[in-house]
């Protein structure tokens, strides 16, 4: 059986922010942000404190077997803190979503999350699961796939069913910068929420340097609304 296909996510903050507040995260604690650049005087326009970052660039086949490779590696002896949060990719073009699940799956402690909401009910009922189970509830939860087709469709772009590009989500999570897709997390080393943002520009900086003649990049920031 082929694998289950979506329509790609738009990367657009206004795109993000719906989809994250009718799925749970109340309107009056966080949202999606543009980041108009990567040098220290554009990060400083970011709201803070930034919770995650969702990344978008190029897709291609050189950069996805060089993931793959260091996936591996990782599935071979990478050990996690318990507090990550990680599921795999499944269902293709949901790359975007991806990076919403694993923005908010680790970030919850900072959030509250709506009691009985989407997000609220799916991360306390794959608590337990690995990433591989955590994929298949995913895969079969009909309440996400509908989510994720009413935000696709909201975008300023019309919707495609071939995507070009590809997402990959930011956090810090227990003192460490983590990286995540739908393969295996990576560790970047070293981080905290005061640095957090910087680190991330850092890293989204020498992915941007292997795509020299593209264009297409997008960050978004999750930011915490001060209360």
């Amino acid at each position: 059986m082929a694998p289950k296909q979506w329509i790609p996510l738009e990367a657009n903050p206004d795109v993000m922010n719906q989809f994250i507040w009718g799925l749970g995260v109340p309107e009056i604690e966080a949202e999606f942000n543009d980041v108009y650049g990567l040098d220290d005087e554009m990060l400083k326009l970011v709201p803070k404190p930034v919770l995650a970052v969702l990344f978008c660039y190029p897709d291609s086949q050189e950069r996805r077997d060089a993931r793959e490779k260091i996936s591996g590696s990782a599935e071979m002896g990478e050990v996690f803190p318990e507090n990550v949060y990680f599921l795999k990719q499944t269902v293709g073009n949901a790359c975007g979503t991806m990076g919403v699940l694993h923005a908010i799956g680790n970030v919850k402690s900072q959030l509250n999350l709506v009691e009985g909401s989407f997000f609220d009910r799916f991360y306390k009922s794959t608590a337990n699961m690995d990433p591989f189970e955590r994929a298949k509830f995913l895969e079969e939860n009909r309440e996400m796939e509908d989510a994720h087709s009413v935000a696709a469709i909201a975008g300023d772009t019309e919707a495609v069913s071939i995507v070009e590009e590809h997402y990959i989500c930011f956090a810090c999570v227990d003192g460490q910068l983590f990286e995540f897709d739908g393969m295996n997390p990576l560790r970047h080393g070293p981080s905290s929420s005061d640095t957090f943002l910087q680190d991330t520009a850092k890293v989204i900086q020498s992915v941007i340097q292997e795509y020299p003649d593209a264009l297409n990049f997008n960050v978004m920031a999750l930011s915490k609304i001060a209360s």
